[in-house]
């Protein structure tokens, strides 16, 4: 149908004004009735019936109306839907398609007015009004908001994956836990330690996890006060209950006590050198610790942070990363714990590695600081919650250097295979998120870097000057980091020096805390 249909109407021959159902006459309609739909009731009668043109049109017949679009695409018969619709496009009028015989119009027996157009329509001949859907053609875009506490503001983070790195290190953790709860009460009938003293962290004794491969710095080397010592040295047994030295329990060899095979045992004769061999290298001890704690209530808040805070960073930054981060920060720990820390310690528990993943999130902060609704706020956390953890370190028999170590490993891996800072990523471009994969919405993403392993000229083809700055930072992070760590194992097995005043990062000058424990007093200054 022509558009111009809609305008040039012929009247009917002897009928009267319109009758509207609902309305006085005279009365006009109510301006908050829903446009009259792109059909006229007219369009069905004969030719001589139609109206002519000169008589103006109905008040629900207007130019504003959308006749000139069109309604559907589909194409019907006059017989079919499109009859169906005339006639409730005149009954929602008022008005009957159906004419007497004196021509006259007659009311509808179900007339309704201001019914809902969409209610009377046929559900498979329902029609949109393309007017007012153009503004709709799309969902609405989301507003990313800024990042608040607790959550990861990394570009690339988010995304959803399973960590199943830290569901593997939970399982092995509360595995050997179980393990030593068992060990303890086979050897001493409890599986906690309450003789001779009980351990306020509810877990096994402390000879039992050095048996069992805490870190115990005479199961690993030679020892001043130990080796040259005049005379043999009595050590506990793992089924030690008392603190009596002529019982059989207290009368165990350093080789029965540290287990795995034994090592060998110390001279105990005064003069002798500290290079002797053979000597004992359970060097394993730096690595085993990470899976086992002391107590109940150790593990409890070691799997809290690591189940919530891990988990959200293994999700982020890859499970691979994250992996990386979380084994060297513990693994850095107890060393640096084995250097500096009170040598007759057993040192257990995966805080180190966690303190690194506290520094991934110190890390992440600094990187989306300009994305963050209060950064200040953020920081302010964190910073509480690294100063109670180190606070707690100076209580006696907790070896807070590991908790140092952790926390400085953590901080330089993270410079080291952390992305760029947000804002920097942006500068030069790389907006690439932490995903090996390129790949985004079906489609490989416009402008990204080829892979260094597939193609590693282009990989730093055409890069920015910020871009080799921000790496020429990380790579002196790396050598810094390996550099401290070499260091620190040949202090270990060679050089053995200390530190007279390192000692008070780890306790407090109170009632002899910091000689608790340390079997190197004539050592110190």
């Amino acid at each position: 149908m022509a558009t111009n249909e809609f305008y040039t109407q012929k009247p009917l021959p002897d009928a009267g004004p319109p009758q509207y159902s609902g309305y006085d006459s005279g009365q006009a309609p109510s301006s908050s009735s829903t446009p009259a739909p792109p059909y006229s009731s007219s369009q069905h009668l004969a030719p001589a019936d139609r109206p002519s043109q000169g008589v103006s049109p109905s008040p629900f017949e207007t130019v504003f109306d959308d006749h000139v679009y069109p309604a559907s695409t589909h194409q019907t018969t006059p017989t079919s839907s499109q009859h169906r619709l005339s006639h409730q496009d005149t009954s929602y009028h008022g008005v009957s398609p159906v004419r007497s015989d004196d021509m006259a119009y007659h009311p509808a027996t179900d007339d309704i007015p201001l019914q809902s157009y969409s209610q009377r329509l046929p559900k498979d001949a329902e029609m949109q009004d393309h007017v007012y859907d153009a503004s709709q053609a799309g969902p609405p875009r989301r507003k990313k908001g800024r990042v608040r506490f607790g959550e990861l503001g990394m570009l690339g983070s988010g995304r959803k994956k399973i960590p199943f790195v830290v569901y593997f290190l939970t399982l092995v953790q509360v595995g050997v836990f179980i393990g030593e709860l068992v060990k303890n009460g086979t050897e001493t009938g409890s599986p906690i330690q309450i003789r001779p003293s009980f351990n306020p962290m509810i877990g096994p004794s402390s000879a039992v996890m050095i048996n069992m491969g805490a870190r115990f710095v005479p199961c690993m080397h030679n020892i001043v006060g130990i080796q040259d010592h005049d005379g043999p040295i009595d050590w506990p047994c793992p089924s030690t209950t008392s603190n009596d030295p002529n019982l059989p329990e207290n009368k165990c060899t350093l080789s029965q006590l540290c287990g795995f095979g034994g090592v060998p045992e110390p001279a105990y004769t005064l003069g002798t050198p500290l290079d002797t061999k053979p000597e004992p290298n359970q060097w394993f001890r730096f690595i085993v610790p990470i899976f086992m704690h002391a107590g109940i209530i150790h593990i409890g808040f070691n799997m809290l942070l690591q189940l919530t805070l891990g988990r959200d960073m293994e999700k982020s930054i890859g499970s691979i990363r994250f992996f990386l981060v979380y084994m060297c920060a513990g693994i850095f720990g107890f060393v640096m714990g084995g250097n500096f820390a009170a040598t007759g310690i057993a040192s257990t528990g995966a805080s180190g590695s966690l303190f690194g993943v506290i520094a991934l999130t110190l890390l992440d902060l600094l990187y989306s600081w300009k994305d963050r609704a209060s950064p200040l706020k953020d920081l302010a956390f964190i910073i509480l919650d690294v100063v109670i953890s180190f606070v707690l370190g100076l209580l006696p028999g907790l070896d807070n250097f590991s908790h140092i170590g952790g926390f400085l490993m953590g901080l330089a891996l993270g410079i080291c295979i952390l992305h760029s800072p947000n804002s920097l990523r942006r500068r030069i471009g790389d907006d690439v998120p932490y995903a090996s994969s390129r790949v985004s919405g079906g489609s490989l993403e416009q402008g990204s870097p080829p892979s260094f392993v597939k193609n590693p000229v282009g990989f730093f083809k055409g890069r920015k000057p910020l871009w080799w700055a921000w790496w020429l930072i990380r790579v002196s992070a790396l050598v810094l980091v390996l550099v401290v760590f070499i260091l620190l194992l040949n202090n270990f097995y060679v050089y053995r020096n200390t530190c007279g005043w390192c000692k008070y990062l780890s306790c407090l000058p109170v009632s002899n805390w910091c000689d608790i424990g340390n079997l190197q007093l004539t050592d110190l200054p």
